[in-house]
């Protein structure tokens, strides 16, 4: 691979397809590869997103809780309308109805990450899908009882497997290599990808047969598994990479430090490798791709000198960060193949890695999982800003919004 050329690069050989009676969804849809708003016909949807998972000093879900229901939603949210975002990527499977409420007054749509157990050691076993599946219904549930099916644009069935996990699936079924459920059809695949089409197979089903419409369905997935596997960093063999577009569109978490970003060629127009992902991923993907997280950790140290880049970043580091991958994907190669971006993400969250339990009182300088906000937490949860970073958002968002 050179300068963003890819004509040598056979096109992917794996193959994945709705079944043609499956239902489009009301309202958002992809159609000739662009994801449109039926509502407002006309130019494809770009989302300009936030990852949202705001869980304040002393929460934490692995202590059950859920964001309480309070005064946070009527301040966060029309910041960020300020800001021109226009699309919350969301983490948190119950958000409360106040929350939902906000999402009204400021006319967000949303997308629903539903986390599931990627520590396993076979994606494939019975009672490993069994309890993955209680979990899908019941966050669906929870957006039709308490969310906003007419605002919601897809849910997200599982987020960056284990490494190590998908080898010992994909070891453990080599007889597995296709599926044809009642909606998705996966051909060519390994067992991991099977894994997650079953999933998402049964989730579709569920929405369809309870609710009578479906919405929109992806897998996320990491670079460091796939889809491109021409890499010498990639964290598993190129037999085994993750190709994440058994649902309607590609979801993937997107960082410039990555594994397979870091080692890729340079772009056309930047010169950088995350735009030379940016292109080479356009060039082989037949669905739209959503960008579902990219950010930077402000930790104060960067513990690990095996992963540079992951902490120590400086605020104003961040922000020159952010207009670069902006201009990155906007002046790429093959840019109409994106269909939005998310910076991750609005707030640190203390709570994250949850290694004792009172973790989230507690803002760990060496744990760069808790400092990815573009705002962080003072006394009695004020937010405040880290440098430029907010109105570097709001800049890109407004100001070259048309860029795309």
């Amino acid at each position: 691979m050179c300068g963003g050329v890819f004509a040598a690069q056979p096109r992917p050989e794996k193959a994945a397809a709705m079944r043609p009676e499956t239902p489009e969804p009301k309202r958002f849809a992809v159609r000739d590869n662009r994801l449109l708003d039926l509502r407002a016909p006309g130019a494809p949807v770009f989302l300009r997103g936030m990852g949202y998972s705001p869980f304040l000093i002393g929460e934490s879900p692995l202590h059950g809780d859920s964001p309480a229901d309070d005064g946070r939603y009527a301040l966060h949210l029309p910041m960020m309308r300020q800001m021109g975002v226009n699309y919350l990527h969301l983490f948190p499977r119950h958000m409360p109805a106040g929350f939902f409420a906000a999402l009204d007054r400021e006319n967000f749509v949303y997308g629903q990450d539903i986390w599931l157990s990627p520590y396993e050691s076979d994606y494939l076993e019975p009672g490993y899908q069994e309890r993955q599946m209680a979990i899908i219904k019941e966050v669906i549930d929870h957006n039709y009882r308490v969310g906003r099916p007419e605002r919601l644009v897809l849910f997200s069935i599982g987020d960056e497997l284990r490494p190590a996990s998908v080898t010992a699936t994909n070891r453990a079924h080599p007889e597995v290599t296709a599926f044809t459920g009642k909606h998705v059809v996966v051909r060519h695949r390994n067992p991991s990808e099977v894994a997650m089409a079953m999933l998402i197979d049964r989730a579709i089903d569920y929405e369809l047969s309870r609710y009578g419409q479906r919405h929109l369905y992806c897998h996320t997935s990491f670079s460091h598994i796939g889809p491109i596997s021409d890499r010498p960093d990639l964290e598993v063999a190129a037999e085994d990479a993750m190709l994440p577009d058994m649902g309607d569109l590609i979801c993937l978490n997107l960082y410039t430090y990555a594994n397979a970003v870091r080692s890729s060629g340079p772009g056309r127009r930047t010169g950088t490798s995350y735009q030379g992902y940016l292109e080479q991923l356009a060039w082989e993907s037949h669905k739209p791709v959503l960008i579902g997280q990219v950010g930077f950790s402000t930790s104060p140290t960067e513990p690990n000198p095996k992963v540079p880049g992951f902490g120590g970043h400086k605020a104003e580091e961040v922000a020159r960060h952010f207009v670069q991958i902006w201009r990155d994907l906007h002046t790429a190669q093959g840019k109409e193949h994106f269909c939005g971006l998310a910076f991750f993400e609005w707030q640190d969250e203390w709570w994250k890695s949850g290694e004792t339990w009172d973790d989230p009182a507690h803002h760990a300088p060496e744990d760069p999982e808790e400092w990815f906000g573009i705002f962080e937490l003072g006394p009695d949860n004020r937010l405040l800003p880290k440098g430029r970073v907010p109105d570097t958002v709001r800049r890109l968002y407004t100001e070259q919004a048309d860029a795309h």
